[in-house]
């Protein structure tokens, strides 16, 4: 099960990673608007349509994402204290009766959202001329399905969990200690002994990190 979960997991994560990108080309147009704006006094007509479609794209496409980095907003303050098949099975009950449902209603309604869109060839009405938006709207059925697959995933996490005692570990993205350890390695202009200081702080801040994190998944 494990694995199918870990596969499940890398593909919300190279999903995740590739439309992030997406915060490039928003910080792009929305420069340029600016500029051509306060600058030329020659605003756009397009920029606001394509900035809210890349934003939107980039909000819904990392969904599943988050949810496999555990990153969704959550009251803490009871969950936190309970012990790991506690969790485990009030997760799996939310999941059934709230989370499914949710998405499963999310894909179903976008499909036919999005048909709509792509028949009647749609283009944005907020501006003359807009730019066709039934492509955007595609994305919602897209997300959704993520997110819904990732669920999944997440319900599986709850099944290991409840038959071991212990939440399986999920995949991480590059720790900032890492980060420091290879510019402290290459730096010549620090000491061994500011090194070693600098080391020693960042091991004391990541276990703090690390110890809220498992006080969050308890």
């Amino acid at each position: 099960m494990q694995r199918w979960i870990r596969r499940i997991d890398l593909l919300s994560t190279g999903v995740g990673k590739a439309f992030a990108w997406l915060i490039l080309v928003l910080t792009a147009i929305v420069s340029y608007d600016v500029i051509a704006r306060y600058v030329f006094g020659a605003p756009t007509d397009w920029a606001f349509d394509s900035s809210y479609m890349a934003y939107g794209t980039l909000f819904m496409m990392a969904g599943a994402y988050t949810l496999a980095r555990n990153g969704h907003v959550r009251g803490d303050f009871l969950y936190a204290n309970m012990k790991p098949r506690t969790q485990a099975s009030l997760d799996v009950l939310l999941y059934v009766l709230f989370f499914i449902p949710g998405i499963v209603a999310l894909v179903y309604s976008g499909v036919d959202f999005t048909l709509m869109s792509w028949h009647l060839r749609e283009h944005s009405s907020l501006t003359s001329g807009g730019p066709p938006v039934y492509p955007f709207k595609a994305v919602i059925p897209i997300a959704g399905a993520l997110v819904l697959l990732q669920g999944f995933a997440e319900m599986g996490r709850c099944i290991v969990c409840l038959r071991t005692g212990d939440w399986p570990a999920r995949l991480k993205d590059a720790e900032e200690i890492d980060i420091v350890e290879t510019q402290l390695a290459q730096s010549e202009l620090v000491s061994e002994e500011d090194k070693q200081r600098a080391r020693e702080k960042m091991l004391h801040l990541e276990e703090d990190a690390k110890q809220r994190h498992v006080e969050g998944d308890r």
